[in-house]
């Protein structure tokens, strides 16, 4: 059995009322899409409607924001009196898209605005005092707008309110229980509040401000809406969706000089994007901006009119974002090496000096992916602190595991999933300690993954080019609306071959019922002897087209499988190039003589069926890997029924291939018997390798043939020296033990060298099993 990466959940089908299923006939729907939309909520034919049929009316009116028409009063009154107006921004794609949004609406009204995006090692996150401080005191401001931040910047508020600054907060995080002393408060989930939609993400609210400043919707601000919405990962319903999908449409034909460049350096066709293109592509290179450095040069692409420059940012920004890509590799690289010397820990905890700090969080979300457990990755500084990031998956609360030893921190903060944290490098060993400590008391059962939602259930007969179209006709996906995942079931995987660079990726088809549907499985190339020859794999993945030459062919993107049984894998023939990344597989070896791995955690020398089986029990190891021939098939067959093992990996080496040489043919032994007869005496302590060479009998065979001479009491050896018995009594060959255990000993090696996998598999439990490819 090889388990699944994840922890699968599919969803319950809820029946389909009639009213339902004609509104969606109406609309055309695969009855599949229509039982997505019932399923995910979209019920009624006005959430119907809203869903497939977004229009700007559906848009909520700004004013219902709390604060909102104080702010506007306050901003006009501003450009009244031409006052000095600054936009405090962030550093991420939503903090750049943001201040652009606000910054274009001001503009529109005849200001000119200044604005200032902090530097994530410099300045911090959120307003900072000593910038406040130099804005208000040399550079005359009188009006600071925030987007994307502010309602946790008490003290440089207080500062700015005290100096007869006003101050205006327009934010989406999480609300303090003590809000700042700021001239207004624009956030969707004010206390005093009641606006409908309470997810915006910061470029939203800062959309609503425009909206409301202008009397209008700004149109040409919907790209900038749609990019900030996808890449902050905020709910993409209601009118998040609403925003994206016509923002989607606005840069498929509108133009916006800076996008456009961005675009052509990320290989993004304008009239292709999606939310994908946009969260994989455009938001991570603007987000590498304020990982490793200034992000201004963000709101500078965004809103310039000069084509020249716009070039020239497009191509340093997506410098910055290959040199981000190189760290985030190079650090996860070492990182999993370090994972790798210790694959039994329940939580992972690194720090090293020189680690970029702007990228950590990546790299711990990378390692949280790869082993299905809690990373907290830091760098040392100079003076001894080490600051970092850490994520966790969905079972367990990082920020309540850190929050319970709050005093080894110097700084801390976070939530459910993700925290930062700043400690001194001294106290490193012990918050590993304490982290790995608490899980493993909790108990929690960290093979099973993340949870992956799956909506149904499909068979490949089922997946046509139409399914696929309309369900793609639902985009855009993203947090809260996911793109669908669909398992397969009992199906076989054929035709797979890694391919790509250094043959990362696995490609095949899964087949059922003479139907097959082609799959890609990204950087799974290694998993290709994974996979099961009969109809026991599963399967879930995202479905797409593949258009090739002018044909349109459906495709499985794999995201996870698992074999189900026991699966036998062949590894013979192998010699030392035996893949054996088994972190916790129980290495056998029935001789002496065999060599073992060096990364073989557990291994055992024995022929004792019962002592493998304690073992096996004690350790809860549930895969083996035999590494030479056992000395009977019954062990094996007594280890599979008396154990939990599920996955069975065949080196079988047999150094002295007795199964190639035989017993010795009726010639050889009369060769053997005349120069013994006519010499009477032999050296076979120093000659016997010229013996067997000159009697053309291998070597290994020629001894065991002594051996049997010696035990029937045809000869005997003493002290190196071999004589001729004479007289001796007639005994047949097959009488002698070692001849009757050297002829078991070949059966056996034949059994396991020469069958195939599924004959050796059937043999050992009976019945038919899944076979490696």
């Amino acid at each position: 059995m090889k388990p699944a990466f994840y922890k699968w959940q599919v969803a319950k089908r809820q029946e389909l009322p009639s009213e339902f299923l004609s509104l969606t006939e109406k609309e055309k729907l695969h009855p599949l899409v229509a039982q997505i939309l019932f399923d995910r909520g979209i019920k009624t034919a006005e959430e119907l409607e809203k869903f497939l049929h977004p229009t700007i009316e559906s848009l909520h009116d700004p004013f219902l924001m709390y604060d909102m028409e104080r702010a506007v009063a306050r901003i006009m009154l501003a450009i009244e009196r031409d006052e000095k107006i600054l936009i405090y921004g962030d550093y991420d794609a939503d903090g750049i898209t943001s201040t652009t949004v606000m910054k274009e609406a001001i503009e529109t009204l005849g200001a000119e605005p200044e604005y200032f995006l902090p530097n994530r090692f410099t300045d911090g996150y959120g307003p900072n005092l000593e910038v406040y401080k130099y804005y208000i005191q040399s550079q005359e401001i009188s009006l600071i707008i925030t987007v994307d931040n502010g309602v946790a910047g008490h003290e440089a508020l207080k500062f700015a309110k005290e100096a007869g600054v006003d101050v205006i907060v327009t934010d989406h995080h999480e609300l303090p229980d003590e809000l700042p002393e700021a001239f207004a408060i624009v956030h969707p989930k004010h206390p005093e509040g009641n606006y409908p939609f309470q997810e915006l993400a910061g470029v939203g609210v800062a959309f609503k401000v425009a909206t409301a400043l202008l009397g209008e919707i700004p149109m040409e601000s919907l790209d900038l809406v749609a990019i900030g919405t996808i890449a902050d990962l905020v709910r993409l319903t209601d009118e998040n969706r609403t925003l994206v999908q016509l923002g989607l449409q606005m840069i498929k034909t509108a133009q916006r000089i800076g996008l456009d460049e961005l675009l052509k350096v990320a290989g993004v066709e304008r009239e292709k994007i999606s939310e994908t293109s946009i969260g994989f592509q455009i938001g991570p290179r603007l987000n590498a901006l304020g990982r490793l450095g200034e992000a201004s040069p963000g709101v500078e692409l965004m809103s310039t009119f000069d084509e020249e420059e716009a070039q020239q940012l497009a191509e340093e920004i997506d410098a910055v974002n290959q040199e981000r890509k190189k760290i985030v590799e190079d650090i996860t690289n070492e990182v999993m090496a370090m994972v790798n010397e210790n694959p039994q820990s329940s939580a992972y905890v690194f720090a090293k000096e020189n680690w970029h700090e702007g990228v950590l969080g990546i790299v711990a979300g990378k390692v949280m992916n790869e082993t299905g457990k809690p990373a907290v990755i830091l760098t040392i500084k100079e003076d001894g602190i080490t600051k970092g990031s850490a994520r966790s998956i969905e079972a367990i609360n990082i920020y309540e595991l850190l929050n319970e030893n709050r005093e080894l921190f110097t700084a801390f903060g976070g939530h459910h999933a993700a925290a930062g944290m700043s400690l001194p490098k001294e106290n490193v060993a012990k918050l590993s300690e304490v982290l790995n400590t608490s899980i493993e008391k909790s108990e929690i059962d960290l093979t099973q993954g993340q949870t992956l939602f799956i909506d149904e259930v499909l068979t490949p007969k089922e997946v046509t080019v139409e399914f696929i179209e309309q369900m793609n006709a639902l985009a855009p996906f993203g947090t809260e609306f996911p793109e669908p995942y669909f398992l397969f079931k009992d199906v076989k995987f054929t035709d797979g071959k890694a391919i790509g660079a250094n043959l990362a990726h696995l490609k095949g088809k899964i087949e059922q019922e003479e139907a097959t549907l082609d799959c890609i499985y990204f950087s799974a190339g290694d998993k290709l002897n994974e996979f099961s020859t009969e109809e026991q794999n599963e399967l879930v993945g995202k479905l797409s087209v593949n258009e090739w030459n002018g044909n349109k062919l459906p495709q499985l993107m794999v995201e996870d499988f698992q074999v189900n049984g026991l699966q036998v894998f062949d590894l013979r023939g192998k010699n030392n190039t035996i893949p054996l990344p088994f972190a916790t597989g129980l290495f056998l070896s029935f001789d002496k003589k065999t060599v073992v791995p060096e990364n073989a955690i557990f291994h055992l020398q024995t022929n004792e069926a019962q002592e493998i089986i304690q073992c096996i029990k004690e350790k809860k190891i549930t895969e083996i890997i035999v590494l030479d021939t056992p000395t009977s098939i019954e062990i094996l067959a007594d280890i599979l029924q008396e154990t939990s093992v599920s996955r069975i990996f065949l080196v079988v080496n047999c150094p002295n291939e007795e199964y190639l040489q035989g017993m010795g043919t009726r010639e050889q032994y009369a060769k053997l018997f005349g120069f013994i007869h006519q010499f009477h005496e032999v050296d076979v302590r120093h000659k016997s390798k010229e013996i067997a060479q000159y009697l053309k009998i291998p070597y290994s065979l020629f001894i065991f043939m002594l051996q049997v001479f010696e035990e029937l009491g045809f000869v005997t050896i003493e002290n190196g020296l071999l004589n001729e018995v004479e007289k001796p009594e007639k005994k047949a060959l097959d009488t002698s033990k070692l001849y009757q255990e050297r002829m078991k000993k070949i059966r056996i090696q034949e059994f396991f060298i020469l069958n195939n996998i599924p004959e050796i598999a059937k043999k050992l439990t009976g019945k038919n099993l899944q076979v490696a490819l």
